[in-house]
């Protein structure tokens, strides 16, 4: 298998920090945060990250697929977490240092707790406002409850990032998309 040739579409809207090491066929979305010392690597197949995204530090995201991997919009990857899925829909939160196998998908509003390691023997996919936490990786179905909240929370927090990130790191130059 011939391996794929790196090739980066960033928005122009998009912040992405120098250091983060990218490989593959990657598009970034407008709006996107990419934080120092993350990981995007598109080994078997494209990657596609949707807008308003906050990847942190160390976050490490694969594509073992050849698929196309989907990454919805307004998601966060919280520091070190890994996610391998081939599919996440929107307003998701994988926690700190939580990681999820390539056997799952996530559809939109769902929560993986920090630490939680998620790895389904077939492959599953979670129904909307699911929430996995605790070190077994208990589940529930969460009311959607203080959403628009939360909502309103990442927006803040992705605003105060693309203020405050390029103060203090370089930026990525190889912007694409207008």
């Amino acid at each position: 298998m011939a391996p794929i040739k790196d090739k980066f579409t960033i928005h122009s809207k998009a912040v992405v920090c120098q250091d983060v090491e990218l490989k593959g066929d990657i598009t970034i979305g407008s709006g996107t945060i990419v934080h120092p010392k993350a990981t995007i690597f598109a080994i078997a197949g494209p990657i596609v990250i949707g807008t308003g995204c906050i990847i942190e530090e160390a976050v490490i995201i694969v594509n073992r697929k050849k698929e196309v991997m989907r990454i919805g919009d307004e998601n966060l990857f919280e520091i070190g977490s890994r996610v391998e899925c081939p599919s996440i829909g929107d307003f998701n939160t994988i926690g700190t240092r939580a990681r999820v196998h390539h056997t799952l998908r996530m559809t939109s509003y769902c929560v993986i707790g920090a630490g939680c390691l998620v790895v389904p023997a077939e492959e599953e996919s979670l129904e909307e406002y699911t929430v996995i936490y605790g070190p077994s990786a208990e589940r529930r179905i969460w009311s959607g409850r203080g959403k628009i909240q939360e909502l309103d929370l990442r927006r803040k927090h992705a605003e105060y990032l693309r203020d405050m990130l390029p103060k203090f790191n370089r930026l990525r130059e190889d912007k694409g998309l207008k």
